[in-house]
């Protein structure tokens, strides 16, 4: 897809991922809806950033806030691209503790909305504002990028609700792919592994030889930038379409 001139939201665009990823997609020339939950943040990055980015501060499965991030994009071009990567988890912990506790309830089901719930609603309303865009030579309207994470498909030992989440996010690719294809509108999701946001990399250095022992090649965490470059080949990519990219440099989670 063409990216020149068009727009974009990206969730949880004020955080490690979304930040770049808004930065990345500024660079090629796009305007971009920063679309967070911390609408400080948000706004802090889109001042900094300029004119090709405004910050909507709001709630991915709040549906008045999602038409207001639509409705911003709009305005600022012919809205061409989504990228979820607005996610997160209220804690962790086994199904049963050793102690015999049984996982919190409401921690799994506030990391489902997080992370699925959110996802699925973004894209079920953007997707509708899509539909009326023009397509281009290949029929395209829209291309949408999820974000799960390798936990999805190898969670770790206290990451249940975690896991499950990103795992939905797994599960919703080949289907939205085959439901918004009338459309013309595309969809993949990428799973990132360790990746160096200032979160992870402001953790104490035995950790992180811990956090990158695993990995393969190239022996660290994975760049933002790096991410947001994979978001750009996929808007590019008009084959690119129903599939689940890992981004982890050969990591595999070992059970713990």
């Amino acid at each position: 897809m063409e990216l020149l001139g068009r727009s974009a939201i990206v969730t949880g665009g004020a955080g490690g991922l979304g930040s770049a990823t808004v930065r990345h997609l500024v660079a090629i020339d796009m305007a971009v809806t920063v679309f967070d939950r911390d609408a400080d943040r948000a706004g802090d990055l889109a001042k900094e950033i300029g004119d090709a980015a405004v910050a909507i501060g709001g709630d991915t499965n709040d549906d008045d806030d999602v038409a207001a991030a639509i409705e911003a994009a709009q305005s600022a071009g012919v809205l061409s691209l989504l990228v979820n990567v607005a996610g997160g988890g209220v804690g962790g912990g086994r199904t049963v503790a050793r102690d015999g506790t049984p996982h919190a309830k409401n921690a799994f089901i506030e990391t489902m909305a997080m992370n699925a719930f959110g996802t699925f609603n973004m894209t079920r309303l953007v997707a509708a504002a899509m539909a009326s865009n023009e397509p281009d030579e290949h029929g395209q309207r829209g291309v949408i990028v999820n974000t799960a994470s390798i936990a999805g498909i190898e969670g770790q030992t206290g990451q249940l609700a975690y896991a499950a989440a990103k795992a939905a996010i797994l599960g919703m690719t080949l289907p939205m792919a085959r439901d918004l294809a009338p459309i013309g509108v595309r969809v993949c999701a990428i799973a990132p592994g360790t990746m160096g946001t200032p979160v992870m990399l402001s953790v104490r250095d035995e950790m992180k030889a811990n956090l990158v022992k695993d990995i393969q090649f190239p022996k660290r965490m994975g760049r933002p930038e790096e991410f947001a470059l994979l978001v750009e080949s996929i808007a590019h990519n008009p084959y690119l379409n129903g599939e689940n990219i890992r981004l982890d440099g050969a990591l595999r989670f070992p059970p713990k």
